[in-house]
């Protein structure tokens, strides 16, 4: 008797993704026996009932797989039928990926950039300061080594013009927060109803998805609605990573996590890389916050203008990804998303999360679409 094996393996991307070299972290792999069989056309009968193997990205790069072994070689569950999973969303659908969303004032990306760029100032300031003496010495002309006496103290005149820049986007992030913390109290004051959203026909991730979509309000501030239709990868359970690669939860973390972090509403919402960074500051009455974390890995078709009494057709991306996925380390979701353009105070984001069945065949993917972590740059 010879095992037949489903094995699943995931380099997901941690925070800032750019910012990290595939190659130096490493891949968290689980091996779940099917059954035991002695020819490989009765382990072929057993994958019958198992759902396709997939494969998206490279060995090299981020990589998030599925495939199925028999006695220790790789065998090719393709049967050219669709295949929808059975179980339940993950957690993190359910508190974070689902409901009302709003959109981050666009000023806290701007002021990230600026701090970058301050920073830049900032250090070309210290390298000037540093071979200043040898200027001297040369006998070529300085600017800014004097000092300005501010009270009873002397401050370097540099200082003077580069300190303010430092600070002068903090103060402002912080008057951002302020602002969207009473952004947030005004939109659950206003006790929105849910949209009536009917799929016309069960979801293929090779077809078009049908669906009719019915407001029981319409606020008066509201502009028009699109429609979009998004697949990606979220993060697998942080837990499950840390028994795949044999790491104690309570010691120094694999590459690419960070250590064990507070959480603002619940543990097991992420992988703990972001550090508090993916929003803006949120209230802690709304379990899971108010804004919509991207997928670090995620593909989103063209958006559909919504047309009161008309069926929307909301086309799958190209090439053809795998349908829903919920296990502990492989996570592919699908959503719909609403968005409701506003005459002010930002887009609102209606998240609908969809179970949408695998085409026929195996996927194989090498090229993913990398996104920042932050909510700001999200649907912007």
């Amino acid at each position: 008797m010879k095992p037949l094996i489903e094995q699943h393996n995931i380099r997901y991307p941690p925070f800032e993704a750019a910012r990290w070299e595939p190659e130096a972290l490493p891949v968290a792999t689980r091996d779940m026996v099917v059954g035991e069989y002695e020819t490989l056309q009765q382990a072929m009968e057993a994958l019958d009932s198992r759902p396709p193997a997939f494969r998206l990205g490279e060995d090299s790069g981020w990589l998030m797989q599925r495939s199925y072994l028999f006695d220790g070689d790789e065998v090719d569950r393709s049967d050219g039928r669709s295949h929808l999973e059975e179980g339940e969303y993950a957690r993190v659908v359910k508190r974070q990926r689902r409901g009302w969303y709003l959109i981050p004032n666009p000023i806290h990306h701007v002021l990230r950039q600026f701090i970058n760029g301050v920073v830049i100032v900032l250090l070309v300031c210290l390298f000037y300061l540093f071979i200043s003496p040898l200027l001297l010495f040369m006998n070529l002309p300085v600017y800014g080594l004097e000092t300005v006496r501010w009270g009873l103290l002397d401050y370097p005149a540099l200082a003077v013009f580069v300190v303010p820049l430092i600070f002068a986007p903090l103060v402002v992030r912080v008057a951002a927060n302020l602002m969207e913390l009473r952004r947030q109290n005004n939109f659950l004051k206003r006790n929105l109803k849910t949209p009536v959203i009917e799929f016309q026909r069960p979801s293929v991730a090779d077809e078009v998805l049908e669906v009719n979509v019915e407001f029981p309000e319409w606020d008066p501030s509201w502009n028009h609605v699109d429609a979009i239709l998004r697949v990606g990868v979220l993060p697998p359970s942080r837990e499950v990573v840390f028994e795949t690669l044999n790491r104690d939860p309570s010691r120094q973390p694999p590459p690419g996590l960070s250590t064990a972090l507070p959480h603002h509403y619940e543990e097991g919402l992420d992988d703990g890389t972001a550090g508090g960074e993916d929003a803006p500051m949120e209230l802690t009455e709304v379990k899971g916050g108010l804004y919509l974390r991207p997928m670090r890995v995620m593909v989103q078709g063209e958006p559909v203008r919504w047309v009161e009494g008309d069926v929307l057709k909301l086309a799958p991306p190209h090439p053809v990804w795998p349908g829903s996925v919920h296990t502990d380390l492989l996570r592919i979701h699908w959503e719909c998303i609403l968005r409701i353009d506003q005459n002010r105070g930002g887009a609102l984001l209606w998240v609908q999360p969809l179970m949408v069945a695998h085409a026929g065949g195996n996927v194989s993917l090498t090229d993913l679409p990398l996104h920042d972590g932050r909510s700001e740059l999200d649907m912007t």
